[in-house]
């Protein structure tokens, strides 16, 4: 059966799907299975498409779309088994995260780009903290009361690194959420939004109680010891 040839790209300006350097210069020469190069590259492109902090694709949608289906149909086995490896292949090299789920009509499948926040949204759901939304294009919704450590960072701060990632989830598990908030809130009143100022406040408040502190209540004396005081080295670091 011969298939058409591509006509080429439309004229004018054409969405564009990100896709991190390091798929070309890392995972690309590794990957070796045409059907997993397939539904990493479908991955990025669903994603690219998704809105919200965390994004993700369920297994049901995948396996419901034609065009990825038949592009991964080959004579020797059928489209589903065909998705079912290249996900396996992609989730043993790392690529993508899998969960299940269990919604009102069974466990689903989801996945996730293996990115910080990826490795984020996959702790949530292992701590429970998502649910079920009702909403069949987003059947998830993370469902925590406060913005996560990731979510705060990233709005108040700056960008995140993979680095910087795996230093905001030691500080989860070492302090309080409402420690690391609040001292993200005192960085952006100093206008001092580097990481290591927000890991130093914390430190003082482990080692000298947060609550007795003797300049508590007094928010102009707390913004001058930060900016006075020991923690003035990470001022301009």
């Amino acid at each position: 059966m011969s298939h058409p040839g591509f006509p080429g790209f439309k004229d004018g300006k054409q969405p564009l799907i990100p896709i991190p350097a390091e798929f070309f210069s890392d995972l690309l020469p590794q990957i070796d299975h045409f059907g997993e190069l397939q539904i990493t590259l479908y991955a990025f492109w669903v994603l690219a498409r998704r809105e919200g902090t965390f994004r993700y694709m369920s297994k049901t949608e995948m396996a419901t779309d034609e065009r990825l289906m038949l592009a991964l149909a080959v004579p020797e086995i059928d489209a589903h088994s065909a998705l079912e490896e290249a996900l396996e292949r992609a989730v043993t090299r790392g690529t993508l995260l899998h969960v299940g789920v269990e919604l009102d009509q069974g466990v689903e499948d989801f996945y996730f780009v293996n990115s910080a926040k990826g490795r984020a949204a996959v702790a949530a759901v292992e701590k429970g903290e998502w649910s079920p939304s009702g909403d069949p294009l987003t059947p998830l919704s993370l469902v925590v009361e406060r913005p996560n450590v990731y979510t705060l960072y990233e709005q108040n701060i700056g960008p995140l690194t993979p680095m910087l990632a795996e230093r905001l989830r030691e500080a989860e598990s070492q302090y309080p959420a409402e420690w690391i908030e609040e001292a993200i809130g005192i960085a952006v009143e100093n206008n001092v939004r580097k990481w290591r100022y927000i890991e130093a406040i914390l430190e003082s408040w482990e080692q000298r109680g947060k609550d007795e502190r003797e300049d508590r209540g007094d928010s102009e004396k707390a913004r001058r010891r930060y900016i006075q005081g020991k923690l003035a080295d990470y001022w301009d670091s």
